[in-house]
């Protein structure tokens, strides 16, 4: 007696649970928002790519203008070159353009850094106007959705889904909808069940 076709048969059920799990598995990939997501809100504001920062170097108008924050995370600042501003504090990045500043340049340079604009914040899902908009301090995931047209007739009004890059990891959590919001943001608006 041969075992063969019954092994075929197996074979095709446990492939078959194997993608229904997978399935599920999908519906349920998103954990709440760990502690470091709220943590995140009240830090010192990190620059990234797409930020644009207005720096001033007193007394040196030629040196005094607006830099973005480009894609590899640096802005390119006259005389010094490439200044590695990814991740960077405003003070960190002051006085990192003053010590360069300071290296046969300028005596004692006397650099502020403040943002001129930051990144923008991403929604995405059942809202009215998905897209890329502006970022304002303080904002809330429910100002964020309120700016992208609102929640369509089938969104989830009860959390969202937010990515957000901390320490430089990217991570997507679960939250709700009044929490904070931090510039280049993604939220994502689920679909509601019923």
């Amino acid at each position: 007696m041969s075992f063969a076709p019954f092994k075929r048969v197996v074979a095709k059920h446990v492939a078959a649970l194997a993608l229904a799990a997978a399935a599920l598995a999908g519906c349920t990939s998103y954990a709440p928002a760990p502690k470091s997501f709220q943590e995140a809100t009240i830090q010192p504001y990190r620059l990234d790519s797409g930020d644009r920062i207005r720096v001033a170097v007193f007394e040196q108008p030629g040196l005094t203008n607006t830099y973005t924050v480009d894609q590899a995370g640096y802005i390119a600042f006259p005389l010094i070159g490439q200044v590695a501003a990814r991740g960077q504090t405003l003070p960190a990045l002051e006085g990192s353009i003053a010590s360069r500043l300071k290296q046969g340049y300028l005596r004692d340079p006397d650099v502020t850094a403040e943002i001129d604009r930051y990144r923008p914040i991403f929604v995405m899902g059942e809202v009215g106007r998905p897209g890329q908009y502006s970022y304002v301090p303080g904002m809330t995931a429910q100002n964020a959705i309120a700016i992208a047209g609102g929640f369509t007739s089938r969104g989830n009004q009860r959390d969202i889904d937010v990515t957000r890059k901390i320490n430089g990891q990217v991570l997507t959590g679960r939250t709700v909808i009044s929490s904070t919001v931090l510039a280049g943001d993604t939220i994502y608006v689920r679909e509601r069940l019923f």
